[in-house]
Formats: structure tokens, C-alpha cells, sequence
């Protein structure tokens, strides 16, 4: 017997930024419902940023072993990736169980629905049999799932993903990483460093082919220098799977690759036909939830998270969150603002970056003047020794004078990113930037220099 709920809010998704708007509204007084088929907080805290950030921290440990004797003596490493799994189902997943985090948003005062939500209609959701009619409206953060493409023979195989890699109590001798995006590429470096022979498979030229060319040069590097085969410019023919390990072929024939396992890492999509967004005039078909910069998708109807197509990033959701959040409790506030959207790849080296690259600006129409510095060009480079790869990249508008995207990249790429990030979201003038007072010996000095050398 289907029932019907007056509520104030529905929230359908309940990761990070779902979870925040859910626990947040609801500490504010209003009647919230979450709804959740999975595990509540979402991808990554499971099986994604906090579990791989784990299994990165100790591979770089052992690259750092290995770099001991160059500069302090001599030291024995023995990998054992039991450890690291331990790790990450007693500290990060508590096996894959989410009630700390259900209790957390029930202290909140919000209440959690397990299911499969979906739209019947503007400021209505149902979940199974219930049906819950939002005054306020309904929020949409449901998040994406791993794209797999249509390569032949990979439908039915028993292939990895993400979350597959994040469980694993053992690693496979031999692994293909199909993809050389940000996920692949920290994969492929840490199975390595833990004795996996590793293949990374890309279809573009580069490596990171979203971000500057010198970072897809530098992973490309730091991958190789770990012992990972790098194929890039390689489109996959056909898979197959034998029981035992997996077969790869690749267009333009050449000898098959063979592995134990392959881990499919071509990106993630949002899937909006389940949602039935077509119950409230959005295209079910769409890639992505457009919205305002008040995070509004509809009357009564918001979306935060990777479906909004802002890029996968818990910090984006979270961003989003809190827009949504106080325009729901009407609030004033100000518009998202993605020009100086940050992101880090966190292998090692860590490359950093944020706004735009030196491409994405000239195919803007902006006159541009850049930079590129080797970070071990820095005293602190120097005296960090091995380990030292990576380099500071700016893309300045001429025209207004401000730096509209920067790339750092090295030991502290992800950190040394957050001057730069305010720079360009602040649009602080490069004159200005130029006569900071910058600490010696760091990093960061790096990017006095870089400024300096702006042509």
C-alpha cells in the first residue's frame, strides 16, 4: 500500500555534499528526509579519496625508502600491502559500514530512507512504495558512476573499478589500467610500488590530458621511473578473459597485452533516466543537472555534486552544498564561481592546478603570457634532493594583468597550490604578487620566480 509524507526537503544522494545539505537543513529546524541506496557519505569516503589517499601514503613511504640511501645511510623495505588494506577497512570503511555515518545524521535530526529515489513530479519523490512531498523542494546528489566504454568483450568480463582496487585484501602480480586520467594514473604508481607489473593504457596523447601538458609529462615520468609501461595514443580493440587473467588487444594490432586483472579507469557519468527528471521538464538523456549559480535546477529543485558536471570533486560538492543550503533557507548569499576551481592529482609527485590551462585560455580569446620553472631550480629543491620532480606553471591575462590558471606540481604540489588558487580567485595583480615577501627555503619560492620570468 503506497503511502504519501508531507516533509520539508528531500535530499536523493546522500554523499558528501548530500549528506551536508541533509545534516545542515536539518540542524536549521526543517523536516528532512535523505534518501540513500548505498552507503551514506557516499563514493569517497569508501572507495574514493580517503581509502586511495591511504593506499598513496604508503606507497610514497616506500619510494622515500628508496630514496634513503643517496641521502642517510642504508635501509631494507618489505611491502606488504596487508597492512595498507587493514588500514583501510578498520580506519576508513569500517568494512564498508555506514552507520557512523547514519548516526551522525540522525544526531542531526534528519532521517535516512534506503533506496532508489526518484522524481514523480515537481517537489515529490518516491521511494518504493512511499512517496514524500517536499514543501520546500527536493535536492539531487546522486552523483556518478564509472564510465565503461564499449570495447568489445568487456561487458560480462570480470573487470575492476575503482571500488573494486579500494576492497582488494590482495594485489594481483600483473594489472592493465584502462584510462590515464587522475584515478589511473595514482592507481597504476601505488600497485607498482607495492610489486604489481602495471600497464597504463591512454587514448590521448598525453597523460592528464585535461590539464597542462608538462603535468602529463611528468606523471608520464614518474609512472616509468616506478616501472609502470605507459601506452598512450593506444585505443583498446578487444578484451578477453580466460578464466585466469585478461587479453588485451589493440588497434593497429601488435602483441596482446596479458594480465591478471584490469582496472577500468576511463572517467565516471552521471545517469539521470533513473531519476525520472523528465517528471519535472529536464532531459533524462542529458550528461549533467544544469543549474543556476544558486544551484537551482528547477522550481523547488536543486543539484549539487558531480551531476552538475562541475568535475568530480568532493570539494566542489561540498561547495555547492552550502550554496544550495542557504538558498533553500533563503539566505543571501553569492553565485558559484568556478574560475578558480582547483584540483590535485595525488601521485608522486603531486601535481596541483587551478583555473584555467594555457590552452583553455588561448581558446577563450585571452592574450596570454606564461611561465614554466623546474622546482628543483629552487633552493629547497635542491636541497630536498630525490624526490625533487616537478615544476610551477602560470597563465596570466595580459590584458587585465591576473593570473587566470597556475600548476603546481612537486613533493607538496597539492599545498603549494593554495597561494596560487587565491591569487587567481582573487585576481590579485601579478605586479603585486611580484613584491610578497616570499619565505626562503620553501617550494613555494618557486612561484617568485615564476612570476619573474612571465613572457
Amino acid at each position: 500500500m503506497s503511502t504519501n509524507e508531507q516533509v520539508d526537503v528531500v535530499v536523493v544522494g546522500l554523499g558528501p555534499g548530500g549528506e551536508y545539505v541533509a545534516g545542515t537543513l536539518a540542524e536549521a529546524g526543517l523536516d528532512v528526509v535523505g534518501v540513500e541506496a548505498e552507503l551514506v557519505g557516499g563514493e569517497c569516503p569508501y572507495w574514493a579519496c580517503v581509502p586511495s589517499k591511504m593506499m598513496i601514503r604508503a606507497g610514497n613511504l616506500l619510494a622515500e625508502a628508496g630514496r634513503i640511501p643517496a641521502l642517510a645511510g642504508e635501509v631494507a623495505v618489505t611491502p606488504d600491502w596487508g597492512r595498507v588494506a587493514g588500514r583501510i577497512r578498520n580506519e576508513a570503511t569500517d568494512g564498508w559500514n555506514d552507520q557512523v555515518a547514519v548516526d551522525r545524521l540522525a544526531a542531526r535530526g534528519g532521517r535516512l530512507v534506503r533506496g532508489t529515489g526518484r522524481l514523480t513530479g515537481p517537489r515529490r519523490v518516491a521511494v518504493g512504495d512511499r512517496t514524500f512531498e517536499a514543501r520546500r523542494g527536493v535536492v539531487l546528489a546522486t552523483g556518478t558512476r564509472p564510465r565503461i566504454p564499449p570495447v568489445p568483450g568487456l561487458e560480462g568480463a570480470p573487470y575492476w573499478t575503482n571500488r573494486d582496487a579500494m576492497a582488494a585484501k590482495e594485489l594481483p602480480e600483473s594489472m592493465v589500467v584502462l584510462g590515464g586520467g587522475a584515478i589511473g594514473v595514482e592507481l597504476a604508481q601505488v600497485f607498482a610500488r607495492f610489486t604489481c607489473v602495471v600497464t597504463v593504457i591512454e587514448g590521448q596523447e598525453r597523460l592528464l590530458s585535461q590539464e597542462e601538458p608538462e603535468a602529463g609529462e611528468l606523471a608520464a615520468q614518474a609512472l616509468r621511473a616506478d616501472g609502470v609501461t605507459v601506452l598512450t595514443g593506444a585505443r583498446v580493440r578487444q578484451v578477453s578473459h580466460d578464466g585466469t587473467a585478461f587479453t588485451i588487444r589493440l588497434e593497429g594490432g601488435g602483441e596482446p597485452l596479458r594480465a591478471e586483472r584490469l582496472l577500468v579507469a576511463a572517467g565516471r557519468q552521471a545517469d539521470l533516466a533513473p531519476l525520472a527528471v523528465d517528471s519535472v521538464g529536464l532531459d533524462p538523456t542529458a550528461g549533467v543537472v544544469h543549474t543556476d549559480g544558486q544551484m537551482r535546477a528547477a522550481d523547488g529543485l536543486w543539484a549539487v555534486g558531480d551531476i552538475t558536471g562541475r568535475g568530480a570533486f568532493t570539494h566542489v560538492s561540498m561547495y555547492q552544498a552550502e550554496i544550495a543550503v542557504r538558498d533553500i533557507l533563503r539566505r543571501p548569499g553569492p553565485d558559484a564561481d568556478y574560475r578558480a576551481l582547483p584540483r590535485v592529482t595525488f601521485t608522486d609527485p603531486e601535481i596541483g592546478a587551478v583555473g584555467l590551462t594555457e590552452r583553455q585560455a588561448r581558446e577563450r580569446g585571452l592574450r596570454v603570457r606564461t611561465s614554466v620553472l623546474p622546482l628543483s631550480s629552487s633552493t629547497r629543491g635542491w636541497i630536498h634532493g630525490p624526490g625533487n620532480e616537478g615544476f610551477i606553471k602560470l597563465v596570466e591575462d595580459t590584458d587585465r594583468g591576473v593570473l587566470v590558471g597556475a600548476t603546481s606540481a612537486g613533493p607538496a604540489g597539492g599545498e603549494v597550490l593554495y597561494g596560487l588558487n587565491v591569487a587567481v580567485h582573487a585576481e590579485i595583480p601579478v605586479d603585486r604578487l611580484q613584491h610578497m615577501i616570499y619565505t626562503y627555503p620553501t617550494f613555494h619560492r618557486t612561484v617568485e620566480a615564476a612570476l619573474g620570468a612571465l613572457r
